[in-house]
């Protein structure tokens, strides 16, 4: 084991192969960790800034002048931005100019989110347009290219901060933040780059891994100019150095579908070294070539994982064995950037902050987080549950939006290991009468089924917290602080037949009728919420939680006291805490929104495993 210290704490836990793992990985904020080259730009920075609330302007020539500067990838409402302006605003524009480095080939300017609608120009031209707020889009724009040597880029963006029908997750449609909800964002939020490529080059790829048949399959989609046969691709991966297989595969139709066998080693000590979990993440290098006629077509990077997570039963399952789940609900936003981090290391040391407090996933609530985040998770260890950020109105353009940009959601995350669920609905958030409404309810279905088609190899929660159709875990919001209370809702004396017949916190019965419990994982998807109220009066008042503390002495005794009855409680598979950092009024973080520790991180991190829990990773 080696120690990984967090500012003035010294903690270990992550194993012996973390080092060369992130040696072997980080390319430096890389903003697609799946398909990497080496000849690539960021567009971050000051680009020229100003706003259209009256929404006169329909091209970049209808501007009359930029008001503002912006520092992107963040939003306008963030102080980072350089605006900081919390006001209603609906449309806004971006500029910005940039060397264009000379070459062969297509080039590519790409979007990591705009939120919620955009349109690029480049030179002039008119080029794309993208719907939805959390999703990358690209644009070739080799056809527009000048002769000057500069490109120049200009993005209209639309956010309307009213309309409900949106994913729109916990962006606040109120000027002010409040309750659980948080400031906006508007426009660019993640990073903006361009790539050269070849007039041949790959543009997706998939890895599917099978551990039962040690096997990973491979599947990649070409584009460009693509010759009608002759293209092979070569596949590469290796371990540490170590070389598992290095194959070449002809390529037709501009796809390649191949399962790569591997050499099974055979005896269990082997395979486990090679299999990811949180405690050994180990990580597959992939180095992918397209050629034809000797000539290097496209080159890029890669990494996939062998694990397999599923339900058997009443237990969740990775790699073939019960585990339990010690998650923490992580908001995903910093006070001075919001839902954007403040950088790459912000990213890396939010992983680092969840295992260090004994947690081995997070529960990302509310919001489809920026690659990187996943990137880290994977090379660090840490589980991650995806979750669809909820709209709060159900009419036909709501659904049609959410099932658009839950399919780019799930398509650009699916290679990466960290995550074992998807989560396309909360608290009924969008759905307000499953109990009465068919149609509410067949949505949730035929979401949960979507998810399922698009990925079978991952759990799906059709609705967190309550009200469930067909789900894969029963998942359960109850934010009652008394361990007693909770013994006397979940404890051994509680037949699960009394539990499914009875309401909970928030008047809400568990499954809905028709769907019954049919042995599926119990877990405890959120609890706790406690909030510490500061020292000074003002900002106790603003401090927002579903039960409040006064010191963090009785912070501290509280927390380990929830942890360890709902650790020992044998109904559940799993849990949940809210919430991992402060944000804005909501005040029931274990850490402030800086990130401190509001009691000394050991002592977080004992409480956390304290307890039996079904199945730990070393009693399995």
């Amino acid at each position: 084991m080696k120690s990984l210290a967090i500012e003035n704490f010294d903690v270990k836990f992550t194993s012996e192969n973390d080092n060369k793992q992130i040696l072997s990985f980080r390319d430096p904020a890389y903003p697609r960790p799946h398909l990497r080259r080496s000849n690539w730009q960021s567009l971050d920075g000051q680009w020229k800034f100003a706003y259209d609330d009256e929404g006169n302007c329909s091209q970049p020539g209808d501007l009359s002048q930029w008001t503002h500067h912006i520092e992107v990838p963040f939003a306008p409402e963030s102080t980072k931005s350089g605006i900081g302006d919390p006001e209603f605003h609906t449309n806004c524009w971006y500029e910005r100019e940039f060397d264009t480095p000379v070459g062969d080939g297509r080039f590519l300017l790409h979007f990591g989110a705009v939120d919620y609608r955009a349109r690029v120009w480049v030179n002039g031209q008119y080029m794309a347009e993208h719907e939805g707020g959390h999703t990358p889009f690209t644009v070739d724009i080799t056809s527009v290219l000048n002769d000057t040597g500069t490109t120049k880029v200009t993005v209209w963006a639309q956010d309307d901060p009213h309309e409900l029908a949106k994913p729109r997750g916990k962006q606040d449609w109120q000027l002010e933040a409040h309750s659980i909800w948080y400031p906006r964002t508007t426009g660019i939020w993640q990073t903006v780059w361009v790539e050269r490529v070849g007039t041949t080059y790959i543009d997706h790829i998939r890895w599917t891994p099978d551990v039962e048949r040690w096997e990973i399959g491979c599947f990649a989609s070409l584009a460009g100019h693509i010759p009608v046969s002759g293209v092979q691709m070569k596949v590469k991966l290796s371990v540490g150095g170590k070389v598992l297989a290095n194959d070449t595969y002809e390529v037709f139709d501009g796809e390649v579908s191949r399962r790569i066998a591997l050499a099974d080693p055979g005896i269990d000590d082997y395979r486990n070294e090679l299999l990811w979990s949180p405690e050994r993440p180990t990580l597959i290098d992939a180095e992918i070539q397209l050629v034809y006629n000797n000539q290097v077509l496209d080159a890029v990077k890669s990494y996939t994982a062998l694990r397999t997570v599923s339900i058997q039963r009443d237990r969740f399952m990775l790699n073939g064995r019960p585990y339990y789940l010690r998650l923490v609900l992580d908001q995903g936003y910093w006070p001075d950037s919001l839902m954007t981090a403040p950088d790459d290391d912000a990213l890396r040391r939010d992983v680092e902050l969840a295992k260090a407090m004994g947690f081995n996933g997070v529960r990302k609530h509310q919001k489809i987080e920026d690659p990187r985040f996943l990137y880290w998770a994977d090379v660090l260890g840490l589980l991650v549950w995806e979750e669809m950020p909820s709209a709060y109105r159900f009419t036909h353009k709501a659904v049609e939006r959410m099932t658009h940009e839950w399919t780019e959601v799930i398509n650009r995350d699916i290679n990466h290991p960290c995550i074992v669920a998807w989560v396309p609905f909360n608290e009924s958030w969008g759905v307000p009468n499953l109990v009465e409404t068919a149609a509410h309810r067949n949505y949730v279905l035929a979401m949960y089924y979507l998810t399922k088609t698009l990925d079978p190899s991952r759990p799906v929660i059709g609705n967190d917290g309550w009200e469930s159709t067909d789900t894969d875990i029963l998942a359960i919001h109850d934010y009652d602080t008394q361990p007693q209370q909770l013994l006397h809702r979940y404890g051994p004396e509680v037949k699960l037949s009394d539990l499914f017949e009875r309401k909970r916190p928030g008047g809400r019965i568990l499954t809905l009728d028709n769907y019954p419990h049919q042995g599926q994982p119990i877990m405890l998807t959120e609890f706790g919420g406690i909030a510490y109220a500061p020292a000074t009066q003002a900002q106790a008042d603003k401090a927002w939680g579903y039960e409040r503390c006064f010191n963090i002495t009785e912070l501290e005794m509280k927390y380990a006291a929830l942890l360890e009855t709902v650790n020992n409680i044998e109904m559940f598979c799993g849990l949940c805490y809210t919430q991992f950092a402060d944000t804005f009024q909501e005040a029931n973080g274990l850490l402030y929104g800086d990130r401190t520790p509001k009691f000394p991180i050991a002592a977080i991190r004992a409480a956390t495993l304290s307890g039996q829990g079904l199945c730990t990773p070393t009693a399995c």
